[in-house]
């Protein structure tokens, strides 16, 4: 098979017409007698299954209705990530953003003056390269967002103008993507005239009426609640004009019998509780996949059928590959779930949340056909952090005013609640909502130690990076020569590095006082990220001895600031030594590295009055040009401090 370089540089010596024989596509055809399929993939954002044919009573959507009924809709389809960038680096590439270091949201800075972000190195690629070599025309239109710099030659075309109608030989196969975002969260936050005019295609008789709207049980019933998922609602009847429209045109080309056509949510619903969450409301999504009589093989496709295998987005990447007739790279970490000779179906999906914007949490899930578990490695932090992008939503603000009443219904206490459960074990198919958690029932405990086994296997399978401290993580990608190399390097270094790793974190988490021995001796381990654990976790012990304080103490003179920061957060938790600790932080916030200054922003606004003395640098670190998490946590704490309003970027 030539590659694309070559296949180029031939036709711009001896035209298209001379290449009969050597064109990929030509050639598959000339060697099975059929085409290759055309994809067109068409996405959405933040939307889960508010469509009518997954049975909701409001949703207006006939196009996709339509949709589902020539072809398969998936009942049980996953996202790796329950937020856009994370999640988009994994379908775009098939391999878990906790593994190739795209796990946080998102992975640069993004102040006025762009920071860094990780490239993606070789031999990771983004799948339309492969599909690109084999001959396809692979555009997106418009949305990336993949979390790392994205490499050359991934597109033919990546614009509001690309199109499979732009491929210079109407016969060469093509992947188009497109993307909607009228769905997107941000369309909460516009006035009511802005909404009419996105929504200005509806009918009457397609408006929402907010008094037949019934929010989920983990959201206040209010007037404003049902106002804002009805206005919701009425945008993704927007987006279904917009799939119709496109559907359309492929029909006009000619195309829709040689086309296979995926419809797929980025992840679930852009609302509290949903989008941001590792449980089904943010990570269970709509899929729907029409497949041309030709291509379907095994009894696939089969036209208004539902498929109910579990399936995960990191699926995508080999799916595609797989239908297009070409080999799935060995270090993908998905599986195809159409074509020939597939392999059995996946017993568990996985899901993951570090890093949103300004706000670190580290979670992780294991969904089966029936349980979901979740694994929270910082257990300390509040349930519903403050996140300055996050409380535009005007479901948040209003929860918000209920809290502040004392209104807050009790189905709704996850909002306010100051600390995380360890663990959450629900039955996801007989509580939808997943609000009962099992985890203390002596009914569930052996699914709980079976999917808590799974939760560490997966763990240590993918080599997740996501307990490495961000400042930590940037130093490794510098040394190493990539996110994707560091675990390797690391446990070249010592083969239990993750596991030693891991089982720090549990302790940390929420330690007891015969874990001091453990933590103490932690603090002399080589490698940063262990010792960044080990203070945490002395930090977490709440009423620690002179054996405790003393250890964080002396890490306030460790050689790496990540650890000097977190022995100073450590410190304050303690009550002890908060001078010398509050002198670590200040120096901390002139560092040159923008996450030491992020994680000292973090530092400061848990410890609340007792960073008053710090406004003066806290109101300079507003100035903050490469970081834009840096300013909307100082900015938060500032707030605070003096009883400002002012919203940061």
């Amino acid at each position: 098979m030539i590659t694309r370089k070559e296949f180029l540089q031939r036709a711009g010596l001896a035209g298209l017409a001379g290449l009969a024989a050597t064109v990929p596509w030509r050639s598959a055809r000339a060697a099975t007698g059929q085409r290759p399929p055309n994809v067109l993939w068409i996405s959405t954002e933040d939307i889960g299954s508010h469509l009518g044919c997954y049975g909701d009573p409001n949703a207006i959507t006939p196009a996709l209705d339509r949709l589902a009924t020539e072809g398969v809709r998936y009942s049980h389809f996953f996202t790796a990530a329950p937020v856009c960038a994370p999640n988009r680096s994994c379908i775009i590439t098939g391999m878990y953003p906790q593994t190739i270091g795209s796990h946080p949201m998102r992975s640069g800075g993004e102040g006025a003056d762009r920071s860094q972000i990780p490239p993606l190195t070789p031999p990771l690629r983004c799948f339309p390269q492969y599909l690109r070599d084999a001959g396809y025309y692979c555009t997106n239109n418009v949305k990336e967002d993949f979390n790392f710099v994205k490499p050359p030659g991934v597109w033919d075309d990546s614009s509001n103008k690309a199109h499979w109608r732009n491929r210079p030989n109407p016969d060469q196969p093509f992947f188009a993507v497109f993307n909607a975002t009228v769905t997107h969260e941000s369309a909460n936050h516009v006035s009511p005239t802005v909404h009419a005019k996105r929504t200005a295609m509806l009918t009457d008789a397609q408006r929402q009426d907010p008094a037949k709207i019934t929010p989920p049980p983990y959201h206040a019933d209010t007037p404003r609640v049902r106002e804002t998922w009805a206005r919701y609602l009425e945008t993704v009847t927007a987006m279904d004009y917009w799939v119709a429209d496109l559907l359309q045109q492929l029909a006009d080309d000619g195309l829709a019998d040689n086309t296979i056509v995926m419809f797929w949510s980025d992840h679930g619903d852009g609302v509290p509780r949903c989008k941001r969450w590792c449980l089904d409301s943010g990570t269970r999504v709509p899929v729907i996949v029409r497949i041309p009589e030709a291509y379907r093989t095994a009894g696939q496709g089969l036209p208004g059928t539902t498929d109910n295998r579990l399936c995960s987005s990191i699926d995508f990447a080999p799916t595609v590959l797989h239908l297009a007739g070409l080999p799935i790279p060995g270090h993908l970490q998905g599986q195809p779930f159409l074509g020939n000779a597939l392999p059995a179906p996946r017993a568990f999906v996985y899901a993951a949340r570090d890093r949103m914007d300004e706000r670190h949490d580290i979670i992780r899930s294991v969904r089966g056909r029936r349980f979901r578990y979740v694994r929270q490695y910082q257990p300390w932090l509040p349930y519903n952090q403050y996140l300055n992008y996050g409380e535009r939503h005007p479901i948040q603000q209003e929860m918000r005013r209920l809290a502040a009443q004392g209104k807050l219904p009790s189905a709704c206490a996850w909002f306010t609640a100051p600390h995380k459960a360890i663990e959450e074990l629900y039955d996801s198919e007989n509580d939808p909502h997943e609000m009962i958690n099992l985890v203390d029932d002596p009914a569930h405990q052996s699914t709980l130690a079976a999917l808590r086994a799974e939760h560490a296997r997966w763990f240590f399978a993918v080599d997740d990076l996501g307990l490495i401290p961000e400042a930590e993580l940037f130093d490794l990608d510098a040394e190493h020569g990539g996110r994707y190399n560091i675990a390797r390097a690391l446990k070249q270094a010592d083969p239990n590095f993750f596991v030693k790793l891991r089982d720090l974190a549990m302790i940390a988490g929420r330690p007891e006082g015969d874990d001091v021995a453990t933590l103490v001796a932690a603090m002399r381990s080589p490698y940063p990220s262990m010792r960044y654990w080990a203070v945490i976790g002395l930090g977490n012990l709440g009423a620690p001895g002179d054996t405790a304080k003393t250890a964080a103490g002396a890490a306030l003179g460790d050689g790496k600031a990540v650890v000097r920061v977190a022995a100073a957060g450590a410190l304050f938790r303690m009550g002890h030594a908060q001078d010398k600790a509050l002198e670590t932080l200040a120096r901390a916030l002139r560092s040159s590295h923008e996450w030491i200054r992020h994680q000292s922003t973090l530092m400061l606004d848990e410890i609340g009055e007792s960073a008053r003395p710090l406004l003066p640098q806290l109101r300079a670190a507003l100035k903050d040009r490469e970081n834009k998490y840096v300013v909307r946590v100082a900015q938060h704490t500032v707030n605070v401090l003096t009883g400002g309003t002012d919203e940061a970027p």
